[in-house]
């Protein structure tokens, strides 16, 4: 149910990273609010219109929620519902849904990425079947649209200071050198293990280091995800397959002061933009 969740989140807001952080938030209000006793009817909907509204919070914070009240006459708007158009719409990358309005992005996700019915999407988005139906139909023909055009999406440049940073630790975490690795943590360091766990301090967050000791020599490559510096991993045991997760570094006077390990949460990399310093 959580990848699905974040599916749904990161397509929303254009980012595995920011989906995350929005599900989170979706969790945390849908516990707050779930009743004590009662069972709910139906958990997975009701699941779904938190992170839809938690997902709508995101971007009005963001300045992005352009909801969209369009007087188009649906009879006019063909109905696209054919093979290719809904391979089209599973394969579209983050960015391209961003470039729908809101209305039309949610209801696109639900129905062609996520596979919920009609009646479904309604409930989730609290609309008409009238008004989901024209976002749906808007959305799809604005997809192919998008898939239509040139795709010249350009790595992003990292300063001289912080590309240096990236391939140090990518360096010393290769070599299995964690002591290194270790003594470039702040005091005040955090770290979040995400969807397992979270730690602060420099002592509590030294262990994480040993767990990979621990284990298979993962293998890293300092690149963005989503236009982010960060670290790529890849399964020791296929070292020339796809990236399997990543980390999040944040720095402060040449120090970390926060880590974000996705390796519980390997669902977050699907349809994340990435690009790789090298290999």
């Amino acid at each position: 149910m959580r990848p699905q969740l974040h599916r749904y989140c990161a397509r929303m807001t254009g980012s595995v990273i920011d989906g995350e952080d929005v599900l989170q938030e979706a969790l945390l209000k849908a516990f707050e609010a779930a009743p004590g006793t009662e069972p709910l009817d139906n958990p997975e909907g009701w699941l779904f219109r938190i992170a839809h509204n938690s997902a709508l919070d995101f971007l009005r914070r963001r300045a992005r929620y352009n909801a969209a009240h369009a007087d188009e006459d649906l009879d006019m708007i063909p109905a696209l519902t054919s093979p290719v158009t809904e391979r089209e719409t599973v394969t579209a990358s983050l960015g391209t849904f961003m470039r729908l309005p809101v209305a039309q992005r949610s209801a696109v996700i639900l129905r062609d990425v996520l596979g919920y019915s009609v009646d479904e999407v309604c409930s989730i988005m609290c609309g008409s079947v009238a008004a989901t139906k024209g976002a749906l139909q808007r959305g799809r023909v604005r997809l192919r649209e998008l898939a239509a055009e040139p795709d010249d999406v350009r790595p992003p440049e990292l300063e001289t200071a912080e590309r240096a940073r990236l391939t140090h630790y990518v360096e010393r975490f290769n070599a299995r050198d964690f002591e290194s690795l270790r003594d470039m943590l702040a005091d005040d360091v955090r770290l979040e293990m995400v969807n397992r766990t979270r730690r602060a301090g420099r002592r509590d967050v030294s262990e994480y280091f040993g767990r990979y000791a621990e284990t298979s020599p993962w293998h890293c490559v300092p690149g963005f995800v989503d236009r982010r510096p960060a670290i790529i991993m890849f399964d020791p045991q296929d070292p020339s397959g796809p990236p399997r997760y990543f980390v999040l570094l944040d720095w402060e006077n040449g120090s970390i002061v926060n880590i974000r390990d996705f390796l519980f949460a390997h669902y977050a990399i699907e349809g994340a933009e990435l690009f790789t310093l090298d290999r």
